[in-house]
């Protein structure tokens, strides 16, 4: 495990768990269930750009909190979506995970791609959980409600992508990413303490962006080595 992480990585979750830590003080000192929460997030990031499992473990106990912390500000959209959505669609990704490891290791999944037909039923069962959950979240007078459907829409292409092992979901996060930056930048507006979480968001959009870069090249490489393989 010492050589497991590149040094990019080690000084990306360092500098991540350093800048959220000092915004919580800054800004916050009193919600630690965000400053865990945050802590959380990150490293379960920087475990997903790796295609490690245990990444997915994180994101159920981050759900959990942050449908709390959401709750609490009364965005009841990213309450609904992370406990009813990506928590237990979390737990079907990991269980696909660890159904697909890549070489025998449960270290690294083996990535997929997501084909043109599939892609078109996707974007349809996106558009239907939009419609669906617009209808819902403004019969439980959701903060920001536009914004608010929004981040499902965002938040269920993630979660397919991640189930579906596609290197695609590391992009759907980054753009779910800015728009809770855009959320939670509204709710800093009335309660600076807040400013802890829109942090938070921004360091989740760069580890996001770099998850797709990982994914990306452990896609050629492991495919590099099948084609390698097969040749010999």
């Amino acid at each position: 495990m010492k050589h497991y992480f590149s040094r990019t990585e080690t000084a990306l979750w360092c500098g991540s768990v350093i800048l959220i830590t000092a915004a919580f003080l800054l800004f916050d000192r009193e919600n630690y269930l965000t400053l865990a929460a945050s802590l959380i997030g990150t490293t379960s990031l920087i475990l997903n750009a790796k295609g490690n499992p245990a990444g997915q473990v994180l994101i159920v106990i981050f759900s959990v909190i942050y449908g709390v912390i959401s709750f609490n500000f009364t965005y009841y959209g990213e309450m609904i979506t992370y406990l009813g959505m990506t928590a237990p669609m979390s737990v079907a990704a990991l269980i696909s995970w660890l159904k697909n490891p890549y070489g025998g290791s449960r270290a690294e999944v083996r990535v997929n791609r997501v084909h043109r037909r599939e892609a078109v039923l996707m974007l349809v069962l996106t558009a239907a959980v939009t419609v669906g959950f617009y209808f819902i979240l403004r019969a439980f007078g959701t903060a920001n409600l536009l914004p608010s459907t929004l981040s499902v829409t965002t938040s269920f292409l993630a979660v397919y992508l991640t189930f579906r092992r596609s290197a695609f979901f590391a992009l759907a996060y980054a753009a779910n990413d800015l728009i809770l930056i855009f959320l939670w930048t509204l709710a800093a507006l009335e309660d600076k303490s807040y400013v802890s979480v829109i942090v938070c968001f921004v360091i989740f959009f760069v580890n996001d962006i770099y998850g797709f870069i990982s994914w990306t090249r452990m896609y050629k490489r492991q495919n590099g080595r099948e084609r390698d393989t097969a040749l010999h």
